[in-house]
């Protein structure tokens, strides 16, 4: 019974992405027991895969802002009494950043990651006791599920599998206009230039609610939601819900009709839960870390080139 840790604490694009591997491995290793170090914001998607025994949440981005604190230093040492309590015969750093080989070393069990050649921070692979090669071209789900295949030496086989579960019923905030069919809107993203414009929205969510379908808008910060304000107070049939976890979020967007989204981690959680999703790329390339995994995702636009609102209401089923 083999015991598999992986490292891979952020961001939520990156957490998702990282799935398949896991299914990967326990659909290929029997008796697998997979645990997973991941970022404290993000340990609620990790927790929905199937696969997963135990995450173990980290907090490197709440640390680094305060490393003098006797609450940083209490909070490491819960981590790290947490992630030393067990041996594990494959410990797998999928995310190839320095941090990240740090954070594996203080496991116990041979630690695996990807070359110089391969990582993302090539000074990571001095941290591995075990390096391996992975063409750095694929899309990053392919990158995550070659590692592991390597590193336990299993052929691999079979069509990508996220394995996520979500609860069936919608979280409380949300049945109005959610009870009805909807469309779920992801405005906010991480960087300026990877927006769609807010006319564009307005727009589409207009022509939507001529279709019969409602929309949602969910957010995070402050900022996000008075953006998501701005856009709903335009169209009829909007809904801007309390603050939501990830969690409820993915039950929100797991009954949803269809979801739309800019370059977000969102929108990839979206894919993994098998709904039909429409990427739309302004600021990134979506070569590489684009929407990807279904047959129901399409990725309109490119660096620079958005896409029309005409060409996303074509793609919206």
């Amino acid at each position: 019974m083999p015991r598999i840790l992986f490292v891979k604490t952020s961001s939520l694009g990156d957490v998702v992405h990282n799935c398949p591997a896991a299914s990967d491995i326990a659909r290929s290793v029997p008796g697998a027991v997979i645990d997973w170090v991941v970022e404290e914001p993000f340990d609620e998607v990790a927790a929905l895969h199937r696969s997963v025994r135990r995450v173990i949440p980290v907090a490197i981005r709440r640390w680094r802002g305060a490393l003098l604190s006797a609450a940083t230093w209490s909070g490491f040492g819960r981590f790290r009494h947490a992630l030393r309590g067990e041996r594990y015969d494959f410990v797998i750093d999928s995310q190839g950043l320095v941090k990240s080989a740090l954070v594996a070393a203080f496991a116990r069990g041979r630690k695996h990651g990807f070359d110089r050649s391969s990582a993302r921070e090539p000074f990571a692979a001095h941290f591995y006791g075990a390096q391996h090669a992975v063409p750095v071209g694929l899309h990053a789900v392919e990158r995550n599920r070659r590692l592991a295949a390597e590193v336990l030496g299993y052929t691999l086989e079979g069509a990508c599998d996220y394995g996520l579960r979500v609860a069936a019923d919608l979280p409380i905030g949300t049945e109005s206009p959610a009870s009805s069919p909807y469309v779920v809107l992801l405005t906010m993203t991480s960087r300026e230039d990877k927006l769609w414009p807010e006319e564009h929205w307005r727009a589409l969510g207009t022509a939507l609610g001529e279709r019969g379908l409602h929309c949602l808008l969910p957010w995070g910060t402050e900022e996000e939601k008075h953006r998501c304000e701005r856009i709903a107070a335009r169209f009829r049939g909007a809904l801007v819900p309390r603050r939501m976890t990830l969690a409820e979020i993915a039950r929100v967007v797991a009954k949803a009709h269809c979801v739309v989204g800019v370059d977000t981690g969102l929108a990839h959680l979206a894919v993994a839960l098998g709904v039909p999703v429409v990427g739309l790329y302004c600021g990134s390339d979506p070569a590489l870390t684009g929407l990807y995994g279904s047959e129901r995702v399409l990725n309109l636009g490119n660096m620079g080139k958005p896409p029309s609102v005409r060409e996303v209401l074509e793609a919206v089923p």
